[in-house]
């Protein structure tokens, strides 16, 4: 009958309805498939490698700014100590060179170091290349010229060394040599000019003046 059919028809798609709407409330209501504290682990983990990964990559960078500095160091003393040995090859060869000029003896170079508020520790280096059969040999000493109260002084070498033999330093080379000792200033002596005296066993003295300025590093703290 068709009223039946009809009737039939209405319940049949209010069943399918019912069908499709349980099956979506299904899909939404459903629990998930996946776990969410493992997924929850896993990103930690992920994380945690993360990190890991950015610390060593930091420490080799810092590794390697650390080799940089130090390698650049040492290339500079590497390169001061080459600096320094054409310094002494050119000053060898002043001497014991096939075209060396023959010099007499005399004062290459003093240097002055502080060692405390009036001690200095000196470096005289001598020379000689006239005689090359013989050694030159004698005493050096020193004598600086300054002020104290106001008043032009000169310290011999015995005011320089107090409480010490008066008698000079020995030397005794063929070539060069560098001699090194100390001297004491008294308190409020302003030095200006440092003069080196050798009295050698053969010919005549010799005396070569140096500027206080240019045989030290800087002013003393009573210089």
């Amino acid at each position: 009958m068709p009223g039946m059919r009809l009737i039939l028809g209405l319940l049949a798609a209010v069943l399918l309805s019912l069908v499709f709407g349980l099956w979506g409330a299904w899909q939404v209501f459903a629990p998930s498939g996946t776990n969410p504290q493992r997924e929850l682990g896993a990103a930690a983990a992920q994380i945690e490698g993360l990190q890991q990964q950015v610390a060593t990559l930091t420490r080799s960078d810092q590794i390697s700014r650390d080799a940089n500095r130090e390698l650049q160091g040492t290339l500079a003393e590497r390169d001061e100590e080459i600096v320094a040995l054409r310094a002494d090859v050119a000053f060898y060869e002043r001497f014991v060179g096939s075209t060396a000029q023959r010099r007499g003896l005399t004062v290459h170079e003093l240097r002055l170091q502080p060692r405390t508020d009036q001690g200095w520790h000196y470096t005289a280096t001598l020379t000689q290349s006239l005689s090359r059969d013989a050694a030159s040999t004698g005493e050096m000493r020193l004598a600086i010229e300054g002020t104290r109260g106001g008043r032009i002084e000169t310290l011999e070498w015995a005011d320089l060394r107090p409480g010490t033999d008066a008698g000079g330093v020995a030397f005794s080379f063929k070539y060069f040599q560098q001699i090194e000792g100390d001297i004491v200033l008294p308190p409020g002596f302003q030095p200006l000019r440092v003069t080196v005296r050798l009295a050698p066993e053969r010919g005549g003295a010799v005396d070569r003046a140096f500027s206080w300025a240019d045989v030290t590093p800087r002013s003393g703290p009573d210089a």
